[in-house]
């Protein structure tokens, strides 16, 4: 069993940045590889982006490619996902889920899909005001 809790959430203007922790608690946090997703009210559950376990392989989605940045410390069992030039189309609750994966390529195929991913967060709200 893996405990995912979500910080850092918040109400940003258009233009600012923050930042998401997830602390992760349970087994082997090394061994998961771990995602960022976000539902805003109305809308299906979309992939942000994703890291492995070693951190060797980052994935984005088009929509924040470029402003989004996932990032873990294994030593702290904490993923992070820092977002720069927030726009108001970014304003969901954001969730970070877990996946154990220990092979990498792997993951590659199939890590946009939130159903592969076995432990979930409770959410942080994330509002960008115009």
């Amino acid at each position: 069993q893996v405990q995912l809790v979500e910080s850092g959430g918040g109400l940003v203007q258009a233009g600012g940045s923050l930042r998401l922790s997830c602390a992760a608690s349970g087994r082997t946090f090394s061994s998961y590889a771990m995602g960022w997703f976000r539902q805003a009210p109305g809308k299906w559950r979309e992939f942000v982006a994703a890291i492995t376990w070693s951190g060797g392989s980052l994935y984005y989605s088009d929509s924040v490619k470029g402003r989004f940045t996932i990032s873990r410390d294994n030593a702290k069992n904490t993923v992070y996902l820092r977002m720069n030039s927030l726009k108001p189309e970014d304003t969901a609750v954001y969730y970070c889920a877990a996946d154990y994966s220990p092979r990498e390529f792997l993951f590659g195929t199939y890590y946009s899909n939130y159903a592969e991913y076995d432990y979930w967060g409770q959410g942080a709200q994330v509002t960008v005001s115009s």
